[in-house]
């Protein structure tokens, strides 16, 4: 069976260049088995309701400004697969958790960006799942669970976002090796909440977590780890690492 994954995708630049994050995908792509589908919850994708694309076909999107022409080149040619998509829906609404299918929804680059490091063919099935995100980590926890039985088909289910996302606080100068104190307390608190499966805690970590405001200004970005983490068991570090001072790049296993 295979596991879900968060992923901190962060910068789009990422695709070009990869840092130590893109080894780590590529390794952890190559120990899993191959997968029959992906279905992947991104920060990008935020909605008022649960929203699945269904396209034959998505295209590649580039949603963001200011880097260099050769980003906005790449593409990531998946297919889409309308009927997981549709049954998709259907677990969902079954589950209490109402979703309408959106049929021309692209790969945004919280999908596609670490999608090309893991499986640069792009030969795999790709869904995604939107964010409701005003409705909290509790909610997505449960979205997470109610797709978990698609573990034991072969289908990964990853969260992109990240660990830590405060674009304002951040120092494009800095090295991996360049870490702010408020940044790696709050990410530390996160991971001991996972370990121990601190289900209360981590539901309400904008009121327990240090420094949780500043590491998530908004927390479209850690949201994705709820799902990640509601569909699949026990955690595991597949990655630490930072840039720009403080921007987590996290990789954690579930499951």
């Amino acid at each position: 069976m295979l596991p879900s994954l968060f992923i901190s995708h962060g910068s789009p630049m990422l695709a070009l260049e990869p840092g130590a994050s893109g080894p780590a995908l590529t390794r952890l792509a190559s120990e899993l088995p191959r997968p029959k589908a992906i279905v992947v919850m991104s920060a990008h994708w935020e909605s008022p309701e649960l929203r699945v694309s269904s396209a034959a076909a998505p295209e590649t999107w580039h949603d963001f400004g200011g880097f260099p022409p050769a980003l906005f080149a790449v593409q990531y040619p998946a297919p889409g697969e309308p009927a997981l998509a549709a049954r998709i829906a259907q677990v969902l609404q079954d589950g209490g958790l109402p979703a309408q299918l959106d049929a021309k929804r692209p790969f945004d680059h919280g999908t596609w960006v670490p999608l090309s490091l893991m499986y640069p063919a792009a030969d795999i099935p790709v869904v995604q799942v939107s964010l409701p995100s005003h409705k909290g980590p509790a909610y997505q926890t449960k979205i997470g669970r109610a797709l978990a039985g698609l573990r034991e088909e072969g289908i990964l289910l990853i969260g992109s976002g990240s660990i830590t996302h405060n674009l304002r606080e951040l120092d494009w100068r800095a090295g991996p090796e360049s870490i702010e104190t408020w940044a790696k307390d709050f990410r530390d608190w996160m991971i001991e909440k996972l370990t121990h499966d601190d289900e209360a805690a981590l539901h309400d970590y904008r009121r327990q977590a240090p420094n949780a405001v500043r590491s998530h200004p908004s927390d479209e970005h850690l949201l994705p780890l709820y799902f990640a983490r509601g569909a699949g068991g026990a955690p595991r570090i597949e990655h630490e690492g930072w840039t720009m001072g403080a921007l987590g790049m996290d990789i954690y296993r579930f499951g």
